[in-house]
């Protein structure tokens, strides 16, 4: 079954990986716990039996006795109850966090997150991670318990129910297996299906609300209201129309279960009739067969119970496991596109930036946009990437940060954590001044004069005192501006002083005296630069330039006078 395929593929590697002792020892714990919970189940039914016949017999001794020992059964059996739930639910949050930590470090690792936002070979992987996850750890265990604890119900009470009366039993295994079947046969395929839709569906539904939230200041400037609407209850209609054919399955599949159920509170007494009529079988008795009928029906009975919830699960399994797929397999996965060639771009370290005959497709290999490119720049040189728009200036870039492979050739390069990207719109994570200083890095040795010192360097002279100091923690992207914004993302090229740096356009919120001041501060540190820019003012920070013309054509000149065309 492709579920249960999947579902181990998922799974296994917790059970068997470096957590296995764990696992395994909590798992034994909670079928200890079950245990005893199962016994003290079969006790407390033959105690109400006893209650009940000594009530039938008027018989006051033997009465007060069963009440005695309920109570003391009670006694125990409650805490075991809560202690199994508190464990059960424990367990299941700690695969959880071993489980989510697997899948973030596949998907940050080798920027697996990048792929899947450029590919689109998937939905919404966030939430499968924040989600997905916890459904599957949360479920997997509820499951596996009520499975186990089940196999165990059904031979305690099995015993009792046998040596009651051998029809019960004879017709409890008739009546399950066809339930079972039904469920399967007739809801099974459509609910696992319909749910699985549903997950996709809310999450798309959701995402869109996440869009206006993150870019409301660009649709107030549009006034983009009504479009966002339509886009959003395009998402909810989905969302609805799945749902609805969803409730009507589940109304046919409660039907099914309120039916199934119903009946087998008739059955037992039918059954029992007879011999309690003729004296042959005491009151008490038929109640502790009543109780173990119904305790064995819940337990053979369990997919036919449980089938709306185990649908739910087995689409969230087919999430999680499509998830698993691209980005926990290592080796067999796999690779980027190849060009059409049947080569990729080799990326390597070395003391000078260089690439020679680098040939670079769009990830789809469908388009060309560079053919045979050969440079070298040495170290403190400058690159000026020029060209019309589209004509792949930061696919380039893309190229040689290691982003697309697409191609072949040779990208050569300082080590990754020598060289620093800017783009056009600096990324600013939710935390301290202090931290969009020093990002990406989660620690620095500079003190916080130097920090300060660094923001007057790039022209942010009064931000710290504005904001409240290097610890003040705000929504960075609201407050500042974008020329802010650029300009602190200098000054964390000043923080790691990388041996290359990338810019994509970096200054283009900025004025000439910023921009020509930023990149002066940049030369005097040493670094190679390479640049997408389209002002004339930045060639002089440049020894090249490349101007890129189209359908992989290309032309390099010295910077020393070059002019932009137009």
């Amino acid at each position: 079954m492709a579920a249960w395929r999947q579902f181990m593929a998922v799974a296994k590697p917790y059970w068997l990986g470096d957590k296995k002792k764990s696992a395994w020892g909590l798992l034994a714990l909670l079928i200890v716990l079950m245990l005893g919970e199962t016994q003290f189940a079969v006790m407390l039914n033959d105690q109400a039996g006893e209650m009940t016949s000594a009530l039938s017999a008027k018989d006051g001794p033997r009465f007060w006795q069963a009440v005695r020992m309920c109570l003391l059964v009670l006694a125990f059996a409650v805490p075991i109850y809560a202690f199994y739930y508190y464990m059960r639910d424990a367990f299941a949050n700690h695969w959880r966090r071993w489980l989510t930590g697997r899948f973030l470090d596949g998907y940050l690792n080798g920027r697996k997150y990048y792929e899947l936002n450029s590919s689109g070979d998937i939905d919404n992987p966030d939430q499968r991670i924040s989600e997905d996850i916890n459904t599957f750890t949360g479920r997997s265990i509820h499951f596996l318990l009520i499975f186990l604890g089940s196999a165990m119900q059904l031979v305690a009470f099995s015993a009792v129910l046998w040596s009651i009366s051998h029809t019960l039993v004879a017709f409890l295994a008739v009546y399950a297996t066809v339930g079972t079947v039904v469920a399967l046969w007739v809801f099974g395929s459509p609910l696992i299906r319909l749910n699985f839709w549903q997950l996709r569906r809310e999450a798309d539904f959701r995402f869109s609300l996440m869009r206006v939230r993150e870019n409301a200041e660009s649709i107030a400037f549009y006034r983009g209201e009504p479009q966002e609407r339509q886009l959003i209850e395009s998402r909810f209609d989905e969302v609805f129309s799945n749902y609805a054919a969803l409730i009507k399955k589940q109304r046919s599949l409660n039907l099914f279960q309120r039916a199934f159920s119903q009946l087998t509170l008739v059955v037992p007494s039918v059954i029992l009739a007879e011999g309690v009529l003729s004296g042959e079988l005491e009151v008490g008795r038929a109640v502790q067969a009543a109780g173990a009928f119904t305790a064995v029906l819940s337990a053979v009975a369990l997919v036919v119970d449980n089938f709306e919830s185990l649908s739910r699960f087995v689409a969230g399994i087919g999430r999680l496991h499509a998830l698993s797929e691209l980005v926990l397999k290592t080796e067999g996965s796999s690779p980027a596109p190849l060009s059409p060639a049947g080569s990729r771009i080799d990326n390597r370290e070395g003391d000078v930036f260089m690439l020679d005959a680098m040939t670079l497709y769009t990830p789809n290999a469908e388009r060309l946009l560079v053919k045979e490119l050969s440079l070298s720049l040495k170290p403190g040189e400058g690159l000026l990437i020029t060209g019309v728009s589209g004509c792949g200036k930061s696919s380039l870039l893309r190229a040689i940060a290691g982003l697309w492979h697409t191609g072949s050739g040779v990208v050569q390069h300082p080590p990754l954590d020598k060289v620093f990207f800017l783009p056009q719109r600096p990324y600013l994570q939710n935390g301290s001044l202090r931290s969009q200083l020093i990002y990406p890095g989660k620690q620095t040795s500079l003190d916080d004069e130097r920090l300060l010192q660094i923001l007057n360097e790039v022209r942010l002279e009064e931000l710290a005192d504005r904001v409240g100091g290097l610890d003040a923690v705000h929504d960075w992207e609201k407050l500042l501006s974008i020329g802010e914004q650029q300009r602190l993302a200098f000054g964390r090229v000043l923080v790691r002083q990388p041996e290359m740096v990338i810019l994509d356009e970096a200054t283009s919120a900025l004025d000439s005296a910023s921009e020509a001041a930023l990149y002066q501060r940049l030369r005097d540190s040493g670094a190679t630069i390479i640049s997408v820019a389209h002002r004339a003012a930045v060639l002089r920070h440049h020894t090249q330039v490349l101007a890129l013309t189209g359908g992989g054509a290309w032309e390099l000149h010295d910077a020393e006078g070059y002019r932009f065309d137009g």
